[in-house]
């Protein structure tokens, strides 16, 4: 995301309950996938979680993504 992306959610997100739901899952999902990703070896169980993870992750920015171009647009 670039600086315009972050200003618009400073400045909706207290106002918009979606908008900062997204943005405060997307950190999790970033945290969570950190942590696994450190590990030197991952069991096939925590392969499946990185993927869902991701996929979590992806699915949120994508609506992330669609809420700050609608307040970019105002």
């Amino acid at each position: 995301m670039d600086n315009k992306e972050f200003d618009i959610l400073e400045k909706y997100a207290p106002q918009d309950p979606e908008l900062k739901r997204l943005w405060e899952e997307h950190q999790l999902f970033e945290k969570q996938l950190e942590k696994l990703e450190k590990k030197s070896y991952l069991t096939p169980s925590e392969e499946q979680q990185v993927r869902e993870l991701k996929k979590q992750k992806l699915d949120g920015k994508t609506q992330l993504v669609a809420l700050i171009e609608r307040y970019s647009k105002q």
